[in-house]
């Protein structure tokens, strides 16, 4: 036998492993997580810190019978390796591969859907209940981070399970890493324990004890600080999940097998509500992502000899963001930056760096950042709240009751906006421009490139009222930014070409791919007008209606939901009045899409170029003024 590995198709073959074997297994999994990480991308340094948990995990638990839930689910290929899964790692995320989170249709052992944070013990209270009600015997496993246990859900969950006093497990990986580094009071709570006179044990015997663990006792008390200086986890009491109605069990050593296998194995017997708390190292095993775990949560491919990422020499969209925020900091004393969890992902950290006192990062808490702005822009700061669009769907009714309804001056970087690619429909940003669109007092922006990216940021910075702009993941066009920004009109659009067959009313994302439409309608003969809209709200109503007037056949190209969005927007202005056209609606259907090289979603949605062109014409075949050939087929043959 030459791995272990090679022997493990279901979780029941880890129970036939000596523990010398099951340290072995561990070793091969942290190197193939590296290099399946290093060609597909994707979260590395949780998963190289949850080896051994979750191979303690499956050796304690009987799954699929016993079900285990991750939160969030980004620390869950481990799991995915055990459970039969080794051999689809080399397509990870990838379009028609295995998904980067548990997916209940991809394998029985993946017991709930996650891709947002915070929800494991909710669930698992539910299936509790299910459970007991349906007079049913197995195991439950909540598998939270101490990032995603900063969320308020988990909280509401924690005191009802409490309450229920069901039984339940709870498993906190504590590594001191959400996505940035953990804010907040539970993370204070975890780390105020050694200014408590009621706990004697000092701080050099944590430290003795520790170097007692045999071979990777040393390596906890170097690493402890270093990164999360776990002597003071060793003194938490877990008094805060006592009297919230759990057994309190750590915390324990989360790279020691044979402890875990003890601790869980016992807690299997017990009754009622559990909380484990075990202590990790994120990006255990590899160099690089010990060193650097924030940029190795994420990561897209990299060399795995130095661990440096195979990036693209022009600007993300959140990279120009970033860049506007520290420019636009030195030029109004009253901007502040707030983030939920992801100075990093939101290109905040520069920020943070610059101006430290005016950047907060909340934590997994969504809601409170955007009411917290609102405090802010109440008492005359200028707010900027930098959100991934799919984790602002959690504070919609914050958006409404705090900011618009009392019109403040708050705005809303809305990044990773449209199709995000290989994190799949948990990430996918599809429905912002229909949630937004509809609550009075909101300004909704998306650009068409960088540059325009700036001057619709600087624009709402000067606006009175609250305002969102939604922006992509990646590169754009490559557009350079200019040293001053421009204001924009408000609710105004620019022609781009001008054409009299057609009109094609784009907005964001939507422009670039409405431009190589042009120009393959063009090559058929058809002369199209293109309209950036910029403004998704307030919409260019002069322009859009004389192009409606000078031609009914108008096309609406977005990179969002069709129900309720950009298409929908127009469709709604011109029957208000009462102009008749012909609209044809471009974007995404009443379906959540799969994961994938965003190009290769763009591909099979029929919204590249080339399809939207086909479509076009099939549409309005009288447009032709000769027979070419488009795509497959001939046009203008019947």
């Amino acid at each position: 036998m030459d791995h272990i590995l090679d022997i493990i198709e279901k979780p029941q073959d880890i129970k036939k492993l000596n523990m010398n074997e099951m340290n072995v297994l561990a070793d091969e999994i942290r190197d193939l997580l590296v290099n399946s990480v290093a060609e597909c991308g994707g979260h590395l340094a949780a998963n190289l810190g949850v080896v051994e948990l979750t191979i303690a995990l499956h050796n304690v638990f009987d799954s699929p019978n016993d079900k285990i839930i991750w939160d969030v689910g980004h620390q869950s290929y481990v799991h995915k390796i055990l459970t039969g899964r080794r051999e689809q790692m080399k397509s990870l995320r990838k379009f028609g591969g295995i998904s980067g989170f548990p997916k209940v249709e991809e394998s029985e052992h993946d017991a709930y859907n996650t891709g947002h944070a915070s929800t494991s013990i909710s669930a698992a209270l539910g299936m509790a209940i299910a459970r007991d009600l349906k007079k049913e015997t197995y195991s439950i496993v909540a598998f939270i981070g101490d990032g995603a246990l900063t969320g308020g859900v988990a909280f509401e969950a924690l005191n009802h399970a409490g309450q229920e006093g069901r039984d339940l497990i709870v498993l906190l990986n504590d590594n001191e890493m959400s996505i940035s580094k953990n804010v907040g009071a539970m993370s204070g709570y975890l780390n105020r324990l050694r200014t408590d006179p009621s706990y004697s044990r000092t701080k050099e015997e944590i430290e003795t004890a520790l170097h007692k663990i045999p071979a990777i006792g040393p390596n906890i008390a170097k690493a402890a600080l270093r990164f999360k200086d776990m002597v003071k986890y060793m003194m938490v009491p877990g008094k805060i999940f006592e009297e919230l109605g759990f057994t309190y069990i750590g915390p324990v050593n989360g790279h020691d097998l044979s402890e875990l296998n003890k601790v869980l194995g016992n807690a299997r017997k017990m009754k009622g509500p559990i909380l484990i708390h075990a202590i990790t190292q994120k990006g255990r095993g590899y160099g690089p992502a010990l060193k650097n775990p924030r940029i190795f949560h994420g990561i897209g491919p990299f060399d795995i000899e130095t661990g440096s990422p195979f990036k693209n020499a022009i600007k993300t969209y959140t990279e120009v963001f970033g860049d506007f925020m520290i420019k636009q900091a030195g030029r109004d004393e009253r901007m502040v930056a707030i983030t939920a969890a992801m100075a990093d992902g939101t290109g905040l950290a520069r920020f943070a760096r610059c101006y430290p006192q005016r950047f907060f990062d909340v934590g997994i808490c969504e809601q409170h950042a955007v009411t917290m702005a609102a405090g802010m822009a109440r008492a005359g700061l200028r707010p900027v709240v930098a959100i991934y669009s799919s984790f602002l769907q959690r504070s919609y009714d914050q958006l409404i009751q705090d900011i618009a309804l009392q019109n403040l001056p708050v705005i809303i970087a809305v990044d990773r906006a449209g199709l995000v690619g290989e994190d799949g429909p948990t990430h996918h940003g599809v429905f912002d421009m229909a949630f937004i669109r509809n609550i009075p007092n909101f300004t909704v922006m998306a650009p068409a490139n960088e540059n325009e990216l700036a001057n619709m940021l600087f624009t709402a910075c000067h606006l009175d009222s609250p305002s969102a702009i939604r922006y992509p993941r990646g590169v754009g066009d490559g557009v350079p930014v200019n040293e001053e920004p421009e204001l924009l009109p408000v609710g105004k659009g620019e022609i781009i070409t001008n054409g009299d067959d057609l009109t094609i009313i784009a907005i964001g994302r939507g422009v670039s791919l409405g431009k190589e439409t042009q120009k393959i309608l063009a090559e058929q003969g058809i002369a199209c007008c293109l309209i950036n809209a910029r403004f998704i709200k307030p919409l260019d109503k002069d322009l859009i209606i004389k192009s409606a007037l000078k031609n009914p056949r108008l096309i609406t190209l977005e990179d969002g939901c069709l129900s309720g969005g950009f298409g929908s927007a127009v469709i709604e202005m011109l029957n208000d009045e009462n102009i008749k056209a012909d609209i044809l609606r471009c974007g995404i259907n009443d379906e959540f899409i799969e994961h994938g090289k965003t190009e290769l979603l763009f591909d099979f949605l029929n919204m590249d170029a080339q399809s939207l062109a086909g479509r076009i014409i099939s549409h309005w075949p009288a447009l032709l003024k000769q027979k070419k050939v488009v795509g497959l087929y001939k046009i203008g043959e019947n």
